[in-house]
């Protein structure tokens, strides 16, 4: 049931031949959360966590 689930958000973003093992679901995930951190205010008690997130995530595309 879960796997149903995560193909139709991979076939809604991209398509129906979208292969569910593919990084660019997430990776469309990360530009998402990028974008949120560009236009955050720097005071935001979230603005030091998110940056962090980012940081450790592009690790894992490096």
């Amino acid at each position: 049931m879960a796997d149903n689930h995560a193909y139709a958000e991979v076939a809604h973003r991209f398509g129906g031949d979208a292969l569910l093992d593919s990084h660019l679901p997430m990776l469309d995930l990360v530009d998402m959360l990028a974008g949120q951190y560009e236009a955050m205010d720097p005071a935001d008690a979230r603005y030091a966590g998110l940056a962090y997130a980012l940081k450790v995530l592009a690790q894992s595309y490096a």
